[in-house]
C-alpha cells in the first residue's frame, strides 16, 4: 500500500513585479504587474508504507513547497495528491492526525514553558488519549534520553536537546508519516548519530514511513535507501542511493602500501588482464583507479595475490561529488559521453606512467 501518491503535482506562486524607480513605484500604486513562478513543476512519485526516502536538492528547487503540499499547509495549483488515504488541503483535520512534521528552522513547541507542558497541549491538539500519551511519552523520554529536560523552558534548551524535543513532540501521536525537513540542521555529530539511529529503529519497529529532505548527505547515507532529487521543480532522479552511486561514480582507488619495492611495469603486470589504471607514488606506495564497470574485489585480489602487502586504504565514492556533478548536468541520465569520460580518465592515467 502507498504511503504518498503524488501524480503530475504542480505549484505557482503570483509574483508581484516591483518597477524601477520613484515613476515605477507610484505607477505601482494604482496598476501592479504581476508573473507567475514555478516552484514544482508536474512531479510523480509514489513511496510505499514503511520506506525512508530522501528528497533533496538545492535551494529553490522545490523541496519545501513539495513538503508543505504534502502536510495540507498549501494547496496544489494542479495535480492529484493522496497522503495516508486523504488529500492534505481537504481534509485537513482527519489527515493531521496521522502525520508528524519536524521543520528543523521552525518550532512546534511553546517558548516560554516547559516541554512537558508543550507535550500536554500537543495531547489534546491531536486529541491522544491520556494513558496511550503517558505510554508512548515514557518510551519516547527513555529513548532520547529528555527525563531531565521535561521540566526546562525550551528557550533554555541547547539546539540538540530542542530538535530532540521536536522530534518527540511529531511522534506522540504515534503517526504513520513523518516529515523531517532538515532535522540535524546546525547539530553536532553526536546529536546527528543519535537521532539518525533512533529514525532506523522507530523505522524498523514500527514501521514508519520517512521522508527526509536534509542538504547533509551523510543523513542520507545514513538512513535512506531510495533518494528522490529534485532541480528547478522537477524530478531529475529517483531510485537506490546505492544505484546512484554506482552510475555516477567513475571508480574507486586502492592505496597499496608494499613491502617490496615496485616498479611501474610490475604493477601493470600485476593488472594485466583488467582495464584499469595506476598511479605511483613511490617506489613502495602506489594506488590502483577501478572503474565502476570493472570488478572491485577481482582488481584486488590480483594485486594482494602477487605482490606483498603491508597495508590496504580504499577511497569509497564521495556522494557529495556526485550529486553535485548531476545537478551541474541537470540530469541524472548517463550518457554515452559520461562512460567516454571514464574511459579517458584510466587512458590518461596510463599515459603518465608510460
Amino acid at each position: 500500500m502507498l504511503a504518498i501518491d503524488v501524480k503530475d503535482l504542480r505549484k505557482q506562486f503570483k509574483v508581484q513585479k516591483n518597477r524601477v524607480g520613484l515613476s515605477g513605484a507610484f505607477k505601482d500604486l494604482f496598476k501592479r504587474e504581476y508573473t507567475h513562478v514555478t516552484a514544482v513543476n508536474d512531479i510523480t512519485f509514489q513511496i510505499p508504507q514503511g520506506e525512508i526516502c530522501g528528497y533533496i536538492g538545492e535551494n529553490g528547487a522545490g523541496k519545501s513547497t513539495t513538503i508543505k503540499m504534502l502536510t495540507g499547509i498549501l494547496v496544489p495549483t494542479s495535480g492529484e495528491l493522496n497522503v495516508n488515504g486523504y488529500v492534505p488541503h481537504r481534509d485537513r483535520e482527519k489527515f493531521v492526525k496521522g502525520i508528524g512534521v519536524v521543520f528543523g528552522q521552525r518550532s512546534q513547541l511553546w517558548w516560554d514553558i516547559g516541554v512537558i507542558e508543550s507535550f500536554q497541549l500537543l495531547r489534546k491538539v491531536y486529541d491522544v488519549p491520556l494513558n496511550d500519551f503517558n505510554r508512548r511519552l515514557d518510551q519516547l523520554v527513555e529513548r532520547l534520553h529528555l527525563g531531565e529536560l521535561l521540566n526546562r523552558p525550551v528557550r533554555k534548551l541547547s539546539l540538540g536537546q530542542r530538535m530532540r524535543c521536536e522530534l518527540v513532540a511529531s511522534l506522540l501521536h504515534n503517526p504513520a508519516i513523518v516529515f523531517l525537513d532538515e532535522p540535524t540542521i546546525g547539530l553536532d555529530i553526536v546529536v546527528k548519530t543519535e537521532i539518525r539511529d533512533f529514525l532506523l529503529e522507530m523505522n524498523r519497529q514500527e514501521g514508519t514511513t520517512i521522508l527526509l529532505t536534509t542538504h547533509d548527505l551523510q543523513d542520507i547515507e545514513a538512513l535512506c535507501s531510495r533518494v528522490i532529487m529534485l532541480d528547478d521543480g522537477s524530478i531529475i532522479y529517483d531510485g537506490g542511493l546505492e544505484e546512484l552511486k554506482t552510475t555516477w561514480s567513475k571508480g574507486r582507488e586502492i592505496q597499496f602500501q608494499f613491502g617490496e619495492a615496485m616498479s611501474i611495469s610490475r604493477l601493470h603486470q600485476l593488472t594485466s588482464t583488467m582495464n584499469v589504471a595506476w598511479t605511483r607514488e613511490n617506489e613502495f606506495t602506489a594506488t590502483l583507479f577501478v572503474p565502476h564497470e570493472v570488478n572491485f574485489s577481482e582488481a584486488m585480489g590480483l594485486v594482494v595475490g602477487g605482490a606483498q602487502i603491508r597495508d590496504i586504504k580504499i577511497f569509497e565514492t564521495n556522494t557529495d561529488d556526485i550529486v553535485r556533478g548531476i545537478y551541474q548536468t541537470g540530469s541524472a541520465e548517463v550518457k554515452e559521453s559520461e562512460d567516454n569520460t571514464q574511459a579517458d580518465h584510466v587512458q590518461e592515467k596510463e599515459s603518465v606512467l608510460s
